[in-house]
């Protein structure tokens, strides 16, 4: 899209002074003066505005970053189309205001739309580019960065039921943010992550410049699919859609330690990744342990497949769930198959329940012996879940260096620890931090891997020198996430951002060549 001539002065005068700093009030006062140049002003929300806390709470996921004491943003910016994006960047560079994205709102740790430390910024939301367009004949669609999941599988499927997209379970989890940090789902093992099906992107850079695949050349289109965002504003995605049955079948099935959870668990760890690519099983770990699995094919061939391979399941055909794969999107969340298929376009959120998430790759199978001493954890004061998802496949299949998400060739599985709490309550944050500390023996080493899209800032925060974050800082945190691309990340942020604009306290820094 074209932009305004303003747009296009002010893009000539705004890059005089990288190093930025908190802007004084005056300087808050001409941004969004400058905001109302360019943008409807129905579209810029500010406190003062009645409307600031409903906006602001609408996609916030965890009570404890909306308080009295949350750094809270300037404005919340929502855009319908790419000028008012380029806009934001341009007045932010020109009065030293930077921006935060989100999209679904489901980051862990909320630095789409808060701070850590008192900062002077403005919040970008995205919810009002949420298009999913369709092109049935080439089995590609373009998706804007504000869609959720629920709304790229109901809008896919409705058009083309033989289609669908290798994404997460959550259906509220905003697209931009999912496939910044690679994404994660079960059907990963077919088709990889939704990553390795990106073929082209708009986004808008540092420059307030809006830019394609190959105007943003290799190294930028690289980073944006799964690098953790912070290299510029993605607007939308081009992807690969995959073919799917028109059934698939589905099971949970509960084993209690009693019934020999510890067992089938440690067998899993090592059948899981080899299985079938067209079957994943997914182990949701409490006082129990529940199986659940996706199988693109029926339910006799599902049968028949873990009868062999995984006996200790005890699977009948009275523990399949034969559906479409649109069907099975919300049957993974529901349980019930009469569930309307019309839930995945719900993006209500709720602040009911406090959370804490952390995650590990385990690469070595964990003994049985140890199984045994992990499960008494879940019966402890405050207890809550771990998630274990299988790679293998196609995902472990992809070279490390391929994309940004370096956890492929020999990861077994990603754990996610899951703690709940409501009020005051200490127990859950104490249960989810010991048990991460009773982890680290059994799990990846040197670094110990972490999955960028479970953001967690006990891992490390950056540091910022001179106005800019310092790389030293960045590696306490960027390795874990990224492994060995961390450096190629942050040599391509020296290139697009040398000034660190698109900064937040887990975001790539700039690393940029001294000659």
């Amino acid at each position: 899209m074209a932009m305004s001539t303003h747009a296009a002065l002010l893009l000539t005068v705004c890059f005089l002074d990288c190093y930025l700093t908190i802007p004084s009030l005056a300087a808050s006062g001409d941004f969004l003066q400058c905001l109302s140049e360019n943008i409807p002003t129905q579209l810029v929300v500010t406190p003062s505005s009645s409307s600031f806390d409903s906006v602001l709470v609408s996609s916030i996921r965890n009570p404890k970053f909306f308080t009295p004491t949350t750094v809270r943003p300037l404005c919340i910016v929502m855009p319908t189309n790419a000028s008012h994006v380029q806009a934001v960047v341009l007045c932010g560079r020109r009065h030293d205001v930077r921006v935060r994205v989100r999209s679904g709102g489901h980051d862990y740790e909320g630095l789409s739309y808060r701070a850590e430390r008192p900062e002077v910024f403005a919040v970008v939301d995205l919810s009002n580019l949420r298009a999913v367009r369709i092109n049935r004949r080439a089995a590609t669609a373009w998706v804007d960065s504000g869609a959720t999941l629920g709304e790229l599988y109901y809008t896919v499927a409705k058009a083309a039921p033989e289609l669908a997209f290798p994404a997460g379970v959550c259906p509220t989890v905003g697209v931009g943010g999912h496939f910044s940090g690679g994404g994660m789902g079960m059907m990963m093992r077919k088709y990889g992550l939704p990553v390795d099906n990106v073929i082209d992107a708009t986004l808008v850079d540092a420059n307030g410049r809006l830019l394609d695949k190959k105007a943003m050349k290799r190294d930028l289109f690289w980073a944006i699919r799964g690098g953790g965002g912070n290299f510029g504003i993605v607007l939308s995605w081009k992807v690969k859609l995959v073919r799917v049955p028109p059934t698939v079948t589905f099971f949970n099935i509960r084993k209690s330690v009693d019934q020999g959870a510890v067992n089938a668990v440690a067998k899993w760890q090592t059948l899981a990744p080899a299985l079938p690519d067209e079957l994943s099983i997914r182990v949701i770990v409490s006082r129990d342990a529940l199986f659940q699995s996706l199988y693109l094919g029926s339910c006799g061939e599902l049968v028949t497949t873990i009868t062999r391979l995984f006996p200790e399941l005890l699977m009948t055909r009275a523990d399949c769930r034969e559906m479409s794969w649109l069907q099975s999107t919300v049957y993974v969340n529901s349980g019930d198959t009469k569930t309307p298929l019309e839930t995945l376009l719900n993006r209500t959120t709720s602040l009911s329940t406090f959370s804490k998430n952390k995650s590990d790759y385990v690469k070595k199978a964990i003994t049985k012996d140890l199984w045994e001493k992990i499960f008494p954890w879940f019966n402890k004061a405050g207890a809550g879940i771990i998630l274990l998802e299988p790679h293998g496949g196609r995902v472990g299949s992809i070279a490390d260096a391929a994309t940004p998400y370096p956890h492929r060739s020999g990861v077994l599985y990603n754990i996610q620890y899951v703690a709940f709490w409501t009020g005051n309550g200490t127990d859950a944050p104490n249960w989810i931090k010991g048990l991460y500390d009773f982890m680290e023996p059994l799990v990846s080493k040197n670094p110990r891997g972490a999955y960028v899209n479970y953001r967690d800032l006990d891992i490390g925060e950056n540091t910022v020198v001179g106005g800019v974050t310092s790389y030293e800082s960045g590696k306490a945190w960027g390795q874990k996430y990224f492994g060995g691309n961390f450096k190629q990340l942050a040599i391509t942020k020296g290139k697009v951002d040398a000034g660190d604009y698109f900064r937040n306290e887990q975001s790539v820094p700039p690393l940029v060549s001294r000659k």
